[in-house]
């Protein structure tokens, strides 16, 4: 689980975050959506440890993350998987190579070991022939899954994904989405997503949050966003909903 209690951030007197509060539940997917510049990716800076808030406090598991040791950093970020919005893979390592850097700078385990557990993860993602293969030889759908199988290497107990759809056809989006959802749940992992992609809302937020200019503006899930009277949700969600009707109808 994952609290967030009152967390603000300013860059040069500009008040990015005011005061975000909110709770993650293990082994749930949940979603931040907003505009671009609204703040999201800030919130998630800070929830992973690349920002530090103004003020606020963001706990793991009651863990205070301001205040820990730092053996207990350590052993936080070695609970951490990170999925990069542009899958941020060596592109002169192979897939596999990929897949135990994380093994080879955190674990412990055995080379042996450690290539096992990269083929399992492979194997899980759907990669069992690109082992071998580099970034630039498979698609960007293949990256995005290789991307996944790197962040669960470590079995962490938090995944972050930060757009993990962007630049994919609706089709692999689907695919993905569908494979987080599986993999939160196989690992009771807590999962936390910035998107835009109102599809992967309606299929995978069992909860969401909406920030508008820095501000949470709406709380729920994928079965309240479409019944809200927020004014400003409704503008970004059905902006988004009626783009999705436009596309049907210029393929029929």
């Amino acid at each position: 689980m994952i609290q967030l209690e009152n967390v603000y951030k300013s860059f040069e007197q500009k008040e990015v975050l005011k005061g975000i509060s909110t709770v993650f539940e293990t082994g749930t997917t949940n979603l931040i959506i907003g505009q671009s510049g609204s703040g999201k990716t800030v919130l998630l800076k800070c929830i992973v440890g690349l920002l530090e808030p103004d003020s606020g406090d963001i706990l793991y598991d009651d863990r205070r993350l301001g205040t820990m040791s730092k053996k207990e950093g350590i052993l936080l970020h070695s609970d951490l998987g990170m999925l990069f919005q542009g899958s941020a893979l060596f592109d002169s390592m192979s897939i596999e190579d990929n897949v135990m850097f994380p093994l080879r700078l955190f674990s412990e385990l055995s080379e042996n070991d450690k290539v096992k557990r990269a083929r399992y993860c492979l194997d899980r993602v759907g990669l069992k022939d690109a082992y071998s293969l580099f970034p630039s030889e498979i698609s960007g759908g293949m990256q995005k899954r290789a991307a996944i199988a790197r962040a669960i290497a470590l079995n962490p107990k938090y995944l972050f994904c930060d757009e993990p759809n962007s630049g994919l056809d609706p089709l692999t989006s689907i695919r993905i989405d569908e494979l987080i959802t599986d993999i939160t749940q196989e690992y009771k992992m807590t999962t936390v997503i910035n998107t835009h992609d109102m599809n992967s809302v309606v299929t995978m937020g069992e909860k969401i949050i909406f920030i508008y200019q820095g501000n949470k503006e709406w709380e729920g899930n994928k079965e309240t966003i479409f019944h809200s009277d927020n004014k400003k949700l409704n503008e970004f969600v059905f902006a988004s909903k009626l783009f999705q009707k436009i596309a049907e109808k210029a393929l029929k």
